[in-house]
């Protein structure tokens, strides 16, 4: 799980945001919960790689055991 988060502004149509947002929260689901799952099957679905910060860390724990 990321530890820092970073603000993504996105312009879209009232009507499918609140279309969203109702279904997120028949899902009880937050937006932003849905949004960073699409982000990360985007990304692996493109095969783009990614390191989190805590990703990094844990590796960096690892190493000096």
């Amino acid at each position: 799980m990321e530890t820092k988060t970073a603000r993504l502004t996105v312009l879209i149509d009232p009507a499918k945001k609140k279309a969203f947002e109702t279904l997120c929260a028949a899902q009880d689901l937050t937006p932003s919960q849905v949004v960073r799952q699409l982000i990360r099957d985007y990304l692996a679905q493109h095969g783009m790689s990614y390191k989190t910060k805590s990703a990094i860390g844990s590796r960096v724990r690892r190493s000096a055991e």
